[in-house]
């Protein structure tokens, strides 16, 4: 086999390979993932989160002021096309980070 194999051929190969290793590493140790995930007994340097849980549940006020600007304008689009306006607390929430 005396094949010459141009450059074109051995990078689609390259991106293979990379796509099936990436597959198979993601499949055959997802056990493991989930146990680093969860550690069974808590760090006890780590700082209190209990200061942080309340900041999370109420947003920042970048998101706060973004989510009142998105309803706000829904409200006018929905005005302007003759649909009915909705409370702007009905608003979709900006998924959780």
């Amino acid at each position: 086999m005396s094949e010459n194999v141009s450059r074109r051929k051995m990078l689609s190969l390259l991106g293979l390979g990379a796509t099936l290793g990436f597959t198979l590493s993601g499949v055959l140790e997802p056990e493991a993932e989930a146990q680093e995930a969860a550690p069974a007994t808590p760090n006890p340097t780590a700082p209190a989160t209990g200061s942080a849980a309340p900041a999370q549940a109420t947003g920042t006020r970048g998101r706060n002021r973004r989510t009142s600007r998105r309803a706000t304008r829904h409200q006018r689009r929905a005005a302007r096309h003759g649909h009915p306006a909705a409370p702007a607390t009905a608003a979709p929430a900006a998924p959780a980070q």
